[in-house]
């Protein structure tokens, strides 16, 4: 069908506006009829968050989210968008999105009462409806609600007179969303300006005598450091906000490798990247380790970002290794492990008596993961004859990141009794994924104690 383009032929198709927020809540409705999630990418919220906020657009509410840093409150307040019509009218050429059918603006009005039924209409999509900002101590009132503009006093218009306005961020984005994130770094003056546009549902500027009533659904982030701390959100307009709701990390790290596996860029270099499970298991569990750490600042927060880029650079330094070595697939390694110092010392933050040893702490929260993840992965193998071959063969194996697959495999030799931890860690044939298995095995029968490990220039050496 045509798209109307006229306030006449919108008329004529029948259209009816509705406030955002039942727009939201009707278009909600209907995705719960049909079974269909709203939220895309959010792992572990089902149960949590996402009632939460399903009940909260249900009930017509502003929500606040408060939570640490990377728990995903600016992409739920994003999806939101998914709930908004594909395309609604307003009026063209208005900066407020108004409704051809009740617009709030004097100039609308006067442009209705001048050209009628042609009255040209331009058509919304819901990027056009939503806009965020990220607060800071800087924002000012004109940035957010508007000012008086001079360039349009100076054309010869009064003070008095509503189109001398240059309106702010919020009153462009009527009919839609506003995100705020980080709310309590908003000025306290900031903030009380929002007080009318969450109770009212309209704004003041310049003590005009003025009330545009908009219709917009407000969401906020905050974390709860910053929310006691650094800044703090004014009692009024917390109390104005309908809904608060609280996010968090991950409970699992399977829902920790879900997120970093997805969210993780490909390394497409045309060399094909294998990531065993375990160690996949292992960078999320680092993370976990790092959460549970007496040693780490909890209340700032150990970001799913951490998972992110360590999967990341662990991937990226096999990668390194099998085009050095022109090897015809790249496998993560523990020795790999190495380089997520990197991506690791920037993203936590250590307790101030723990100042000065970051690299220590990261190395044992490393060894932790590993181990924890060595016996979830590897009960019940005693690895006996692999022992007594370090015992009476005098075996010894060199590790380094720097090493080739064949090579690191065949210090090994024979791999009699090792058949089916092999299995369990799904090594298969190739000479990539065997030799990452027994690196991790060797690493694991170390920290069960079972067997030396000695640092080299390169590497490390295990033995007896």
């Amino acid at each position: 069908m045509t798209k109307a383009a006229t306030l006449g032929q919108l008329k004529e198709s029948g259209y009816r506006s509705r406030p955002v927020r039942i727009e939201l809540r009707d278009n909600l409705l209907t995705k719960v009829r049909r079974g269909e999630g709203v939220f895309t990418g959010i792992v572990g919220y089902d149960e949590t968050v996402v009632p939460a906020v399903e009940n909260a657009i249900l009930a017509g509410h502003d929500i606040i989210f408060l939570g640490e840093r990377g728990q995903a409150k600016s992409r739920i307040m994003r999806d939101l968008t998914k709930l908004l019509d594909p395309e609604i009218p307003a009026m063209a050429g208005c900066e407020i999105n108004d409704d051809p059918f009740d617009p709030i603006c004097s100039a609308c009005r006067a442009q209705i009462a001048e050209h009628a039924d042609e009255t040209p209409i331009v058509w919304l999509t819901p990027e056009d409806r939503y806009a965020e900002k990220l607060a800071t101590p800087d924002i000012s009132v004109a940035d957010l609600i508007g000012e008086v503009d001079p360039i349009k006093v100076a054309e010869g218009r009064y003070l008095s007179d509503e189109l001398t306005i240059h309106y702010g961020l919020i009153p462009r984005v009527n009919r839609g969303i506003f995100a705020i994130n980080e709310l309590p770094d908003l000025a306290e003056r900031i903030q009380v300006a929002l007080l009318n546009l969450l109770e009212e549902r309209d704004i003041q500027i310049r003590g005009y005598k003025i009330r545009l009533p908009l219709d917009i659904m407000l969401c906020a982030s905050a974390n709860p450091e910053d929310y006691t701390n650094r800044g703090r959100i004014i009692t009024p307009l917390k109390d104005r906000f309908g809904a608060q709701i609280r996010t968090h990390y991950p409970t699992t790290t399977d829902e920790e490798v879900d997120i970093m596996v997805q969210e993780a860029k490909p390394l497409d270099v045309g060399v094909p990247v294998h990531f065993p499970k375990y160690m996949k298991e292992i960078v999320a569990e680092l993370t976990h380790q790092a959460r549970r750490s007496p040693q780490v600042n909890q209340r700032s927060g150990v970001s799913v970002r951490l998972s992110i880029c360590n999967f990341e650079t662990v991937g990226a330094s096999a990668v390194k290794r099998s085009v050095r070595l022109a090897e015809s697939e790249a496998v993560p390694r523990i020795s790999d492990l190495e380089a997520v110092a990197a991506s690791t010392l920037g993203k936590i933050e250590v307790e101030a008596l723990e100042e000065g040893r970051e690299i220590d702490i990261l190395t044992k929260l490393i060894r932790q993961a590993v181990f924890a993840v060595f016996q979830r992965e590897l009960r019940g193998e005693a690895f006996s004859e692999l022992i007594q071959r370090f015992d009476d063969e005098g075996l010894v194996v060199e590790a380094a990141a720097i090493i080739g697959s064949e090579e690191f495999c065949r210090q090994f030799g024979d791999l009699k009794g090792m058949a089916r931890a092999m299995e369990k860690l799904e090594a298969g044939e190739s000479p990539a994924t065997t030799a990452a298995a027994l690196e991790f095995i060797c690493e694991g029968l170390h920290l069960g104690k079972r067997l030396n490990k000695t640092p080299t220039a390169a590497g490390a050496r295990y033995g007896r």
